[in-house]
């Protein structure tokens, strides 16, 4: 399998490290545990040299095992909102931010790539009501809310919508959502990744626009998608002639629906203070 077939750090990790089991990734660490029954690996990337070999910035990549979730176990959806929303609000600082962009990337025409928008419908945009009533919403930071589309439909590369909006909102954080190519069947849509680095959207299926990250955006940019699709070429070999294919499973659209509502609960919890599950659902 080729690295360059991921979205995922963690399996850039496993693909560079296979075949080589008696040693660590010079420049890279990983750290495994366990939260309220979810695995969560962090892959923290701290040299130039491991950046180069597992084609990633450097950063901090935590990817969340969302099995539990996908098994509807008692109490499995307010414990994943609450571990994933954690994870970045961590990857924030610690704290939810005074005022963040959220901005849901994908098409809303392609049920694999609806992740982005379908989340960002599902998260709270609160910027307006705080700055007219901030008495009557304390437990409220200012959110404001995207859905920039695809440049195929908008004739406007994704990365400079986000950026326009981040210069009229001017806020301490802007958070990403997509959809993420993943090389092994075994990850599609039951993986969340939450990074640090930001995301070239469309790189996993190379089709890459501009970088949406803390050096294009002049704040701290986090990144969270779930693999939807996989490449053909990270599974087997395809004959000559053939051009590339991505597949994904038959029952995306189920699955994109719950990974979508999942990821914009989570944001809903990292962003604003206080806020329960089930004052989430009462709101959205």
């Amino acid at each position: 399998m080729d690295i360059k077939h991921t979205d995922l750090a963690l399996e850039a990790a496993e693909i560079y490290r296979d075949g080589r089991p008696e040693g660590e990734i010079d420049g890279a660490r990983l750290r495994e545990k366990n939260s309220r029954g979810f695995a969560v690996t962090e892959v923290t990337v701290f040299k130039d040299s491991a950046a180069k070999e597992l084609c990633k910035p450097k950063g901090n990549y935590i990817t969340v095992d969302i099995g539990r979730f996908l098994k509807r176990g008692d109490g499995s959806f307010p414990d994943a909102v609450e571990v994933i929303g954690g994870l970045i609000r961590e990857q924030l600082g610690g704290a939810a931010p005074e005022s963040a962009l959220v901005a849901g990337l994908g098409n809303r025409a392609v049920t694999p790539d609806v992740v982005g928008p379908a989340a960002a419908d599902m998260v709270l945009a609160t910027r307006h009501l705080v700055e007219s009533s901030p008495e009557d919403f304390p437990f409220f930071n200012k959110v404001s809310v995207i859905s920039p589309g695809v440049v195929g439909t908008t004739g406007i590369d994704s990365g400079s919508l986000i950026k326009a909006a981040a210069d009229m909102a001017r806020p301490a954080a802007v958070i990403v959502v997509d959809a993420l190519c993943s090389a092994s069947p075994d990850r599609l849509c039951k993986t969340v990744q939450v990074t640090n680095t930001g995301i070239t959207p469309g790189s996993g299926v190379g089709n890459a626009g501009s970088e949406i990250s803390e050096k294009t955006m002049g704040v701290p940019v986090i990144a969270i998608g779930a693999p939807t699709v996989m490449s053909l070429k990270a599974a087997a070999d395809v004959p000559e002639g053939v051009s590339d294919m991505f597949v994904t499973p038959r029952d995306i659209d189920i699955k994109a629906a719950e990974i979508s509502k999942l990821i914009a609960y989570s944001i809903n919890y990292a962003l604003h203070k206080n806020l329960s599950v089930s004052d989430i659902d009462m709101l959205v």
